[in-house]
């Protein structure tokens, strides 16, 4: 798991004005809530005073109070009020780290991580949202027992969907030997598939009667560790584009937000029933990824053996470790050996303007 990337929090549904959410991820506690003016907020879970937390308090006069003691904090994490003061002025060390804060497509999104502005990884847009001709749907939130990693692994890996899909009709790609496209925060490739049987649920969604398919291609994009970006473009400009933005809750969950994108069966009545193929085609992924042995990815390649087919998958791991010599992976570890002894904070923003903080940040990979 890494810092320094957006990563999905919740939906814009499931946040109010009245109660704080509590979600857990990267392996640390989180609380988000709306102020008044319908503005989203991220904090540590954590109260500084006595470990109370946040999520569990209420939402006053647009801060989080803690139900302990009643200490306050605002939207930049800053204790604005403790009850048994009166009047003075909180220490400046009662504080919480505070992220920033997108809300998109239906999802409130946060920068896990204490880059400034001008250095973060941006947050993947859905270029659809907006374009004529394109209907975007979603966010379908859904979680799996399995590591994020092999996740959005799997979706770089289009050998799979000869064995794993057969009510796609089995597509087979016609040749392993493939070139990825790099990016500065993430790689793309595209293959061809050969003809192949197509069931009957993509023959509603592809608006053809055909029963064989020539010329499919498809492809994936992965943008930062926990980002994919799935295409696939049939014959007759029937395209599909999906988004998964993937949140690691711990080293053996991972909660996925999807938002889809089409040009043809237009019309959000349709939406239910594809989003429903889309799922059941997730479930036969899902079947294989919460059986993977070992949970997590390997370090090294030498673990697995790999096939030129596994090209993307390859690339995928060197820019993880190219992250990880930035300093931004959790040390999974040492996060196990003080479970439960420590209150750990993923470091904010803030951490570089100002010290004196209470909580311990995140044990990262050196």
């Amino acid at each position: 798991m890494y810092i320094n990337f957006w990563y999905p929090i919740c939906t814009a549904e499931e946040l109010d004005q009245e109660n704080p959410r509590f979600i857990e991820m990267l392996g640390v506690r989180l609380v988000a809530f709306r102020d008044s003016k319908g503005g989203a907020h991220v904090l540590s879970d954590v109260c500084t005073h006595r470990g109370g937390s946040l999520a569990k308090g209420k939402v006053i006069d647009d801060c989080v109070q803690c139900p302990y003691h009643g200490w306050s904090f605002d939207g930049e994490g800053q204790c604005v009020a403790i009850p048994s003061m009166g009047d003075s002025k909180p220490p400046a060390r009662a504080k919480v780290d505070s992220y920033p804060v997108e809300e998109k497509y239906g999802v409130v999104f946060a920068f896990l991580g204490n880059l400034p502005e001008a250095e973060r990884p941006p947050l993947y847009e859905v270029a659809e949202v907006g374009q004529e001709g394109w209907q975007v749907s979603g966010p379908v939130v859904f979680e799996i027992d399995a590591y994020f990693e092999r996740s959005v692994e799997n979706g770089l890996d289009p050998l799979h969907n000869e064995f794993v899909h057969p009510a796609q009709g089995a597509p087979k790609i016609e040749s392993d030997q493939f070139e990825v496209e790099d990016a500065e925060w993430g790689s793309r490739f595209i293959v061809n598939f050969g003809g192949y049987t197509q069931a009957e649920k993509r023959q509603k969604v592809a608006q053809t009667s055909d029963t064989e398919t020539e010329g499919l291609n498809a492809g994936s994009w992965h943008h930062g560790p926990n980002t994919l970006l799935t295409e696939i473009h049939l014959t007759g400009n029937n395209d599909f584009i999906q988004y998964f933005y993937e949140a690691p809750l711990s080293p053996s969950r991972t909660r996925i937000f999807f938002i889809s994108a089409r040009n043809n069966t237009l019309g959000a009545e349709n939406d239910d029933w594809i989003h429903e193929t889309y799922l059941k085609i997730a479930a036969e992924d899902i079947a294989i990824l919460e059986n993977l042995w070992p949970v997590r990815t390997p370090d090294t390649l030498t673990k697995e053996l790999m096939m030129p087919g596994d090209a993307p998958v390859i690339r995928y791991r060197e820019y993880l470790k190219d992250w990880e010599k930035r300093g931004w992976r959790i040390d999974l570890k040492a996060l196990k050996r003080g479970k439960g002894d420590t209150a750990w904070a993923i470091p904010c923003p803030a951490r570089r303007e100002s010290g004196n903080w209470v909580l311990d940040p995140i044990p990262l990979v050196e």
